[in-house]
């Protein structure tokens, strides 16, 4: 009797072992869906299963924590550490030394490391993280001065907002014998090209590089200088610059904080622009190319997920965790979630502030690059001439859509991925005029797009 008691208490005790199990991985938010997904990953030979990879504390990370919350790195094998870094040239630096694999990357970091400005390597982008994401902000201040002459509909300021209403405000400041001042995050960085584009597409001068001064300020009207990214609100309050071009959630956190309005967000300087990157040495992939696929593999399985809406306020609570972004999950949801805030209260629609996968997001196009390049040349980067073909095959050492391409075909054959999700292209986008100042961009044609431009270099 003592027996069949004790046999009864352990096979109670197996079931509700095996029902907290259950319970647990669904607190987790693995559903049965999640468990059919992985089963069908066919995992490579890893040459390195277990890597580290960094990040900056900005919503556009996400795909990285997703892969790695919602088990894409572990279905490919991959046993992933995720290190927040301080600073764009820490992450640029510790890259490039193999103190970590690979990062989630400004756009034109690698670019910058072929082409020669800063510090030089070879380093390669297989998965383009995101496109839009950056939005433009004034301290209180100087909104106060710019909103007078804007023109307005049902009471608020009309959409989008050029930068010549900061003209008065530029010269009333140069009157006063005050230097106009906005930071960004880092010179190669988006928010420096998209924050010039703004200003020279509102005639005002940002100023230029040259080989003996990398400072970006010659005739500049408006002084730009780097930022770190989270402390940008901080730097505003404070008075030290008058506005800057930054990634979420910091440009809501300035709206949250009653501190500065948001004016103009970069999907209105540019529809649809490519953002960030993730980057590894041209040398791991070489001698981890399978790794180097299954990392990809991950990365696109997360940014089909954050492109579904439904998942979106699942991210925004990942991302508000102190270990990825860190911001309150209200100023997260702000953007995230398909909406954004201008001045308190003036909230409006924004479906694609933040885009993961759609539109073919995550391909590294070619032509994607060369816009960088081209800024790069405009403003004094890049300091010589160079042909047209100079910009692409530069950009083949950098970009590899052949990796991204090896990646979503497995995903495909796995089920995780459509056919339709691949695009087919010789890797340059169609032309586009959708830009503030209306020029049309051909990745094709580089020269003819950087002498259809009023300021900066011609040649």
């Amino acid at each position: 009797m003592k027996k069949l008691i004790f046999k009864i208490s352990l096979l109670a005790i197996t079931a509700i072992s095996v029902m907290s199990c259950k319970k647990d991985a669904k607190k987790e938010g693995a559903t049965e869906a999640d468990t059919t997904t992985a089963s069908k990953t066919e995992k490579l030979t890893l040459e390195k299963p277990q890597v580290t990879l960094g990040f900056i504390k900005l919503t556009d990370m996400a795909p990285l924590a997703i892969a790695k919350e919602k088990g894409f790195f572990e279905d490919e094998g991959l046993f992933v550490t995720l290190e927040a870094q301080s600073n764009w040239k820490n992450v640029l630096d510790r890259v490039i030394d193999e103190q970590i694999d690979g990062s989630h990357m400004l756009a034109g970091q690698p670019i910058a490391a072929a082409v020669g400005f800063g510090r030089q390597a070879k380093l390669v982008t297989t998965f383009s993280m995101d496109l839009n994401g950056n939005a433009i902000t004034v301290s209180n201040d100087v909104w106060s001065k710019m909103k007078p002459s804007l023109p307005l509909k049902d009471g608020k300021p009309v959409h989008p907002i050029s930068a010549s209403a900061l003209l008065p405000v530029i010269k009333e400041y140069k009157n006063a014998n005050k230097p106009f001042k906005m930071g960004m995050v880092f010179p190669v960085s988006t928010h420096n090209y998209q924050l010039r584009y703004w200003l020279a597409a509102g005639g005002i001068n940002p100023g230029m590089y040259t080989k003996d001064n990398v400072q970006g300020m010659i005739n500049a009207e408006a002084l730009l200088s780097v930022t770190p990214p989270p402390q940008m609100p901080a730097t505003l309050e404070a008075g030290t610059i008058n506005g800057y071009c930054v990634g979420e959630p910091w440009n809501q956190q300035a709206v949250a904080k009653g501190i500065g309005v948001p004016v103009i967000t970069s999907n209105d300087i540019w529809k649809n622009h490519p953002e960030k990157v993730f980057v590894m040495t041209k040398a791991f992939v070489e001698k981890n190319p399978n790794t180097a696929i299954a990392i990809t593999k991950a990365l696109i399985r997360a940014g089909k997920w954050l492109d579904d809406p439904k998942n979106r306020p699942e991210a925004v609570k990942i991302l508000s965790s102190p270990a990825y972004v860190g911001a309150d999950e209200v100023v997260l949801g702000n953007s995230m979630t398909g909406t954004f805030e201008y001045e308190k209260g003036d909230k409006r629609d924004e479906p694609n502030f933040n885009v993961f996968f759609n539109n073919n997001a995550t391909y590294p196009f070619y032509s994607d690059g060369i816009w960088y390049m081209t800024q790069m040349r405009r403003w004094g980067q890049i300091t010589e001439a160079q042909p047209a073909e100079w910009y692409a095959s530069k950009i083949k050492e950098v970009y590899m859509p052949e990796i991204w391409t090896k990646a979503a075909e497995l995903l495909v054959k796995e089920g995780n991925l459509e056919q339709a999700d691949i695009p087919t292209t010789d890797g340059y986008k169609p032309a586009t005029a959708d830009f503030i100042d209306g020029l049309t961009y051909d990745g094709k044609k580089p020269l003819e797009y950087i002498k259809s431009m009023k300021l900066g270099n011609k040649n």
